[in-house]
């Protein structure tokens, strides 16, 4: 994928799910990488019962119109802008849609209702995942057929 410098920008955002489920995790997933595909986003989704905490990267037009839909989408609340910054890499380069469960070494849910996310520091947020791209390719370089980088990843098709 060829970037032109200055043209990718990283968005980060927080949200607290609503009517959250397995069924309607699926159904954000699937829509996120159909569209993403087509706009050139990548990113990671990091989401549990109380946190949907997500990472969206590529073109600045098409990155802020898919925060529009996200700020739309009624199973989000109280929807929190993190980091809106240029990029000349991206983190998440073959993952239209990189889903991660909840990390234990992430906010607890006390944490979060204690504000957390208020006083994170952009760098600590992208440091999430960028822990995440860290260990997703551990996984694949250790494990290369266990199928973990093939369902999500922009060069396939599910």
């Amino acid at each position: 994928m060829s970037e032109v410098s200055g043209s990718l920008t990283q968005l980060v955002y927080a949200s607290q799910p609503f009517g959250f489920d397995e069924g309607m995790l699926r159904q954000i997933l699937g829509t996120a990488r159909k569209n993403n595909l087509r706009d050139d986003i990548t990113g990671s989704l990091i989401c549990r019962d109380d946190l949907f905490l997500q990472l969206l990267e590529g073109p600045t037009v098409k990155v802020s119109e898919a925060f529009g839909r996200i700020l739309r989408d009624d199973r989000h609340v109280d929807v929190t802008e993190l980091v809106k910054a240029p990029t000349t890499a991206r983190i998440f380069p073959d993952w239209a849609m990189r889903h991660d469960p909840a990390k234990s070494w992430m906010w607890s849910p006390d944490e979060i209702r204690g504000g957390a996310i208020d006083r994170a520091k952009q760098d600590d947020v992208i440091g999430i995942f960028q822990r995440i791209a860290r260990e997703t390719a551990d996984t694949v370089q250790a494990n290369p057929l266990d199928g973990q980088s093939c369902p999500h990843s922009k060069t396939h098709t599910n």
